[in-house]
């Protein structure tokens, strides 16, 4: 496998120039970029990306921006080295951290004429469909404005970033600023950090390492070369590979590349070779990317193999007669995961049903179905409300 895969010029030509193109970008800035090796504020490095983030504003583009930090300027305010061990300890930091971390943003494009609006974020706001919506809404009016919107993830009162536990909506700023450019409808999503892109091995511990400059699918093989994370931030390669999976899969590029450079982010803009660049794949519409990514799922469902095969090959509903098991609480609209008989998770979907009447269905033809439950459904999810994922996680082509 060549993860790096030859691309012919001219494609690689009209990717770049998409780039240059593109009128919305949300930039992520990771905690190895706001900080030095040392612990302490990189103030000259961050003021350079904002100047940058706010030429391209006055140029004309729409920019959002994702800044992680708060913990990092918090534990560097309480003089503690590397990172705080304990969840309080990080929501405490975080606490003291974030309102340094938003005023040196917020004056710092003050003085260069441009607004910014500070929007903490919760995984709440992603997996209720309707706090989802709103929140869309109100990047859009501030967006619309002019302003330039600064998000994080609250980690005074989330614990989703700080502790990361296994399929919550997200675990890092990396997957926070791919679930907010799917959700503004992003053309790019820049995530900056301290290495620059995807290599064919670590570059911190193979000298033959080599950038791998463009990537048409985040496959299981782009995936394996990731490793590890950085000192001070929560997020590694393997992030930054998920958040380009979810952006390239809500049809926007993607570029992972180093913020400790000076004038990366114009150098990217302008469709220069810098960092690694991720092609788009085909486009979800706003609700299947909020069924994929953003909605946190409340239960399982596990299938037989047939009903397999129809979700993945027949773009078909899922029907009760295919269903063998059902874990979980789940209520009626809520995300659940769809199981196959390995264990391994073959699509996830907005059920039609709550698991009380849900059990009443299992393995049921629909003739025998029919009655069991009021105003009953066919389909114990239907086919516009399924997503087929592969085994990576990943969306296939449907």
């Amino acid at each position: 496998m060549s993860p790096e895969n030859e691309f012919p010029a001219a494609r690689l030509a009209a990717a770049r120039a998409r780039v240059t193109a593109a009128r919305r970008v949300v930039v992520k800035v990771g905690t190895n970029v706001v900080m030095g090796d040392d612990g302490a504020l990189a103030l000259g490095r961050l003021y350079g990306l904002i100047e940058a983030v706010a030429g391209e504003r006055r140029k004309g583009r729409e920019m959002v921006v994702v800044s992680s930090g708060a913990v990092g300027l918090g534990a560097q305010r309480l003089g503690l080295s590397g990172k705080p061990k304990t969840l309080a300890l990080k929501q405490a930091c975080a606490a003291i951290g974030q309102g340094r971390l938003m005023s040196i943003w917020s004056d710092a494009f003050e003085k260069l004429g441009v607004t910014a609006a500070q929007v903490l974020l919760t995984e709440d706001d992603f997996a209720s469909r309707g706090r989802y919506l709103a929140l869309r809404a109100t990047l859009e009016e501030l967006i619309s404005l002019g302003v330039v919107p600064v998000l994080n993830e609250n980690d005074t009162v989330g614990t989703a970033e700080l502790e990361a536990p296994a399929g919550h909506v997200f675990g890092d700023n990396d997957k926070l600023s791919a679930l907010v450019a799917s959700k503004v409808g992003a053309d790019l999503l820049v995530i900056l950090s301290d290495v620059d892109g995807l290599h064919t091995a670590n570059p911190a511990r193979n000298r033959l390492a080599r950038r791998i400059p463009v990537v048409a699918e985040v496959s299981p093989g782009v995936r394996s070369l990731a490793e590890g994370s950085g000192a001070r931030g929560r997020g590694g390669m393997a992030t930054k590979l998920e958040a380009a999976a979810i952006a390239t899969a809500s049809g926007a590029l993607a570029v992972v590349a180093s913020g400790r450079r000076p004038g990366v982010l114009e150098e990217i803009l302008a469709g220069g070779d810098a960092g690694t660049l991720f092609l788009p794949k085909s486009t979800l519409t706003g609700k299947r990317r909020w069924i994929a990514w953003a909605a946190l799922p409340s239960g399982a469902i596990h299938v037989n193999d047939g009903a397999r095969a129809a979700l993945v090959s027949g773009k078909a509903s899922l029907l009760p007669a295919g269903v063998t098991a059902l874990e979980g609480e789940f209520e009626k609209g809520d995300v659940v995961r769809i199981l196959g008989s390995d264990g391994a998770e073959v699509a996830r979907g907005q059920v039609n049903y709550g698991r009380a009447d849900a059990a009443k269905l299992v393995g049921r033809r629909s003739d025998e179905a029919r009655g069991r439950v009021p105003r009953g459904y066919d389909a114990l999810v239907t086919r516009n409300n399924v997503v087929v994922r592969e085994a990576a996680g990943e969306e296939e082509a449907k």
